[in-house]
């Protein structure tokens, strides 16, 4: 039988184990929804014609702006309306122009539940409610790490082959000391809640700037209901078939 100064040493052990299990509970339970800000670099020089010197000259070579990721259950990629902003342009007979840069009206929604992804995007002046299922992409985890706003990440890496003609390497760094099937925009099929994405060695960027666990605000993690539907695979067609009209020519952000 234990004596009585066995037994006040189990029960400082046992109350020590519920304290400590019920600070990670309310720990977990504090990290469950918030938002994640993200910087989005986008190199628009190499999204140019090959040869274009005169457009590469009046226009800058990078974009930057930003985008936020609203999480609590499900989750919502959205764009800071903030980031638009006026560019002067310099044309070669001395005249300037200027230009509102914007960043597209793109926002994708995810269920974990279901693993319907439902994008609302604005293509030539309609908009679009876009549906299709998550798919878990090919890839490949490597050794490296890196510390992301205190986080410990590894590395991911696949080719999208997707459009042959087009492919991209993606590189994510993610982390899993969050949540699993996190991120910007379509990048939900990690292990994890991924902080960075390299889009073609440097091509577009998106680096996480800031979290911040809170409860969310209404209207803050809405479910887009606004738009034509229409699947991946049609959305698609008509994008290819802008871009045959216009010889190949225009950018295309895909998320």
């Amino acid at each position: 039988m234990l004596n009585q100064k066995n037994m006040k040493r189990l029960l400082l052990i046992v109350g020590i184990l519920v304290s400590v299990a019920a600070v990670r509970a309310v720990w977990a339970q504090a990290k469950d929804q918030g938002v994640i800000t993200y910087e989005v670099k986008m190199n628009l020089h190499r999204n140019l014609p090959p040869g274009n010197e005169q457009m590469k000259a009046m226009i800058p070579e990078y974009r930057t702006s930003h985008v936020q990721v609203f999480f609590a259950g499900a989750s919502i990629t959205k764009p800071l309306i903030e980031d638009e902003e006026d560019q002067d342009i310099n044309a070669n007979n001395g005249a300037v122009a200027t230009f509102r840069f914007s960043p597209p009206t793109i926002e994708t929604y995810f269920e974990p539940s279901t693993q319907i992804i439902t994008t609302a995007q604005e293509f030539m002046g309609k908009q679009y409610l876009i549906e299709d299922t998550l798919k878990t992409d090919p890839w490949k985890f490597g050794t490296e790490t890196k510390n992301i706003l205190g986080y410990e990440c590894r590395q991911a890496h696949y080719t999208d082959a997707t459009h042959p003609e087009r492919k991209r390497e993606i590189t994510a760094w993610f982390t899993d000391q969050i949540r699993p099937h996190l991120g910007p925009e379509r990048f939900l099929s990690l292990p994890g809640t991924v902080l960075a994405i390299d889009v073609n060695n440097g091509e577009r960027v998106l680096v996480a700037r800031d979290i911040r666990f809170r409860e969310l605000k209404k209207n803050e993690l809405k479910k887009p209901a606004t738009g034509t539907r229409i699947s991946r695979q049609e959305f698609q067609k008509i994008m290819d078939e802008f871009r045959k009209q216009n010889g190949g020519r225009g950018f295309m952000i895909r998320n």
